[in-house]
Formats: structure tokens, sequence, C-alpha cells
């Protein structure tokens, strides 16, 4: 959808934090405090990749958030760091906005479109009209239904349309309408779109994909677990998870010879057959399922049983990007037991989980990180390593258990050594074809 005049757009949009009692206030008598920040974090959400979506298919998008509520490190964990944050200054809505307009054209050039994030059926295509009226009109305006507007843009700074104007009422599309017309600006019109302010707005998110468990706060949890001949451990492991409500769980096999798809179907789960890596196994998990949560488990590891509430209360901090469950093993010997110690101080400390812990995150964030690279070895700690740059990852107070027959098969101090080297070895850049040789001989 290039722009035949090769104009460029700043997208702006306008972003608050979601704590809960200051975020969508007007709604919380209908769906509580909590409630009502959590769907302002999913309209923000729908919004930053609706923007996203316009910047991957045209290279004349820009996108700037203009945050307030938080800091910039929790923006970042929350909304991604391929973005351009700068913060709002203090004021009212008005005045916030024409501080952005007036910055943006300032130091860019070209055209200003901004946008707030309750409007649950913005698309790209009518930011991309946006984009094109600007090229023959001044201002391009957005009406909602409800007497505001939901987008503004131009192309010229005009500081007289943010002042004067009766904010949070159902005047100020006229009013501003009324001001382009005193100035003789030419105005494009978008189409009129409903957003999300009070509770009779809350009906068509119904039956909206993205919105449709905002009341209830049970979004669904996929399980992936990848396998291969794990007959011996995996009924055990699903029986486990088979505990918890509104979860899906998918096996991803490798090519069994043991009976492991037969366990995977008698516990209900989805059977794939993917044999071209662990990775590969992940994603393909991912493809396939549709949960707003994810974790990555082990076919050897025992979760508790509460697993998927603690992993939704963990996941509702929009700053924590993922998380894992306490390293714990089925051996209690001494020398397991410093094993545990040094995992679990690398997980909690350095923040550096593995993936015998349990790795769960949103699928947003998930997508957004590009999913788990295409490397034969060392996918977990690869994808670990850039969601640490992002933000926080946190470790439960809670153990997942999980076998120690690796341990036991090559020894405590000779696995130790192995994964070490691995660890090195990977980071001063050995391809991981060469890695993974090692490891099978090791």
């Amino acid at each position: 959808m290039a722009t035949p005049l090769g104009s460029t757009s700043r997208l702006l949009i306008f972003s608050r934090y979601p704590v809960s009692g200051k975020a969508k206030t007007r709604l919380i008598p209908t769906l509580g405090a909590e409630g009502a920040a959590r769907l302002h974090r999913r309209l923000t959400e729908h919004a930053i990749s609706i923007a996203r979506a316009s910047c991957l298919e045209d290279s004349n998008y820009n996108l700037t958030v203009h945050y307030t509520g938080a800091r910039l490190k929790d923006f970042r964990a929350w909304l991604g760091c391929d973005l351009e944050y700068k913060i709002q200054p203090r004021g009212d809505i008005g005045q916030r906005m024409q501080a952005a307009f007036k910055s943006t054209l300032d130091h860019n050039g070209g055209h200003a479109i901004g946008f707030g994030t309750d409007i649950p059926n913005l698309t790209p295509a009518i930011l991309h009209q946006a984009h094109t009226s600007l090229d023959d009109h001044d201002i391009v305006l957005g009406p909602a239904i409800d007497g505001g507007y939901y987008l503004i843009g131009m192309k010229t700074f005009h500081p007289e349309l943010f002042v004067n104007i009766d904010w949070g009422t159902d005047r100020v599309y006229q009013q501003t309408q009324e001001i382009c017309t005193h100035l003789g600006l030419q105005v494009a019109e978008l189409p009129k779109l409903s957003d999300i302010d009070l509770p009779e707005d809350l009906e068509p998110l119904k039956n909206h994909h993205y919105f449709s468990d905002i009341s209830t706060d049970k979004p669904l949890l996929s399980v992936i677990i990848p396998t291969l001949n794990e007959a011996r451990v995996l009924g055990t492991t699903l029986e486990k998870l088979q505990h918890s409500d509104n979860v899906e769980i998918i096996v991803i096999d490798a090519g069994s010879q043991d009976g492991t798809g037969d366990i995977a179907t008698r516990y209900g789960a989805k059977l794939l057959t993917i044999t071209t890596g662990r990775a590969d196994q992940f994603n393909t998990g991912v493809k396939h399922s549709k949960g707003r949560y994810l974790l990555f488990l082990h076919a050897d590891t025992l979760l508790p049983q509460n697993y998927s509430h603690l992993i939704h209360s963990a996941l509702a901090d929009p700053s924590t990007v993922a998380g894992a469950f306490r390293f714990k093993t089925d051996v209690s010997s001494i020398a397991m037991r410093i094993v545990e110690w040094g995992t679990n101080f690398r997980s909690a400390i350095l923040k550096w989980p593995y993936g015998d812990q349990g790795l769960f995150m949103e699928r947003r964030v998930f997508d957004e990180m590009g999913g788990f690279s295409r490397i034969p070895i060392m996918e977990d700690f690869e994808l670990i390593r850039r969601l640490r740059h992002r933000g926080n990852i946190v470790t439960l107070a809670d153990e997942a258990i999980t076998s120690a027959r690796r341990w036991q098969n090559l020894g405590i101090v000779r696995t130790i050594i192995v994964n070490q080297l691995m660890i090195a070895g990977f980071l001063i850049g050995v391809p991981t074809e060469t890695l993974k040789r090692l490891y099978r001989h090791k």
C-alpha cells in the first residue's frame, strides 16, 4: 500500500499504563478495577498490533508511543523494545496532544497521525486511508460514535485544534470541525467507529475474539510439549496437567517408536508430528494452539497442581515478559540439591531460567519476539537471552519437579561441565550444528 507521493506518516499512540483503579475508571462499576485495567491493557495491545501491521506493510510509517503512568522500562517490557517512546507532559489531553504534534512536526515533517487505544475496530486500512487523505487535505479526523474523535492527523501544526475543547464530552468532534472551518482547513473524514468508555460500549466486545474473555478473566492456556520416545514419563505429566481448567495440551512428537503418541491421544492431547528439530516442534505447537498464554513444557517435568492460576497471576503484570517455575528434581541427594540451588540462583537472580523449568509467556510476546530461532540446539537459551533484553522474567516460588535421569545417566559433574561448555560455546559464536554434534557425543 505505498503512497503515490511518497510522504511519511508518524503514527502517535497515546497510552496510559494499565494500573488497577486508574484505567478505564468509568467501567469500574461494571468490570471492577482489575477488569477495567485488564480491558485497557488489551485495547492498548490491540492498537499497537494494528500500528505495527501498518508499519510492516508500508515503510512510509513510523510509530511513537506517547506514554504516561509508569517508567519507560515498564512500557518497553509491556509493548516491546522496537518502538520509540516519549513521555507525555503534564496537562489535560489537549495539552498533551498539542505537545506531541508540535514535537513531531517540528522535528520530523511529513504527516502526524495521532490516535488513542480504545477503538477495537481500528484497522491498518483505516490508518492507510488517514495517511493518503493528508496528501490532499489539511486535516483528517476519525469521528467516534459518542461525539468525540478517535484519530486526528495533520501535516502542518495547528495548535488551535487542541484548545477550548470540552474534552470527554459529545461535543469534541463538532468543536474541532468548527475550528477547522474557522481556520479554512480542508478536512477528510474517516469511517465512524465506536470507542470503549461506558458500560454500554462493552456489548460488541463479546463477539470480538481478542476481548471475549475480559469479563471472565480465564484466558486459555496452551501447554506445548515436545516429545521423542517419552512413553515412560509422559502419562504422569499429562495427568498432572489435567487438574486445571481452561487448558489445551499439544504434544508435538518427533517420530517416537515407543507408543508416546498413543499416550498423548489417550489423555486428550492434540498430537502433531514434526521431525525437524525442537525449535520447529515448539513453533508448530504455537501455530496450532489457541491460547492467549503459552507454556513450553518438557515431557518429564511435573507442575504444581495450581499451575494455571500461578501463570495467570504472574502474567497479570504487564512488565513481566516471561516466567518459569522453581527448579527441583525427583532425586534428593546432596549433589542434586547443589545443582538445584545453582539453577534457582541463576533463574531468580540472573533472570535466566531453562526449558526444564516450564517456560511461560503471552502468545503476543512470543509472536513479537519471533518465536524460537530455528537452531538445532540451545533454542530455549537463545529465546530467554532475547527476552531478558525486553523486560522482567520471573521465577515462581512454586516448584516444577523434573526427572534427574539426565544427570544420573551421564553423571552430575559431567552433566554440569557439558552444559557449561554448551553455553560458553554458544556465547562465543561456535556454530550450533557443531554444538549439537558435541552434545550428542558427550
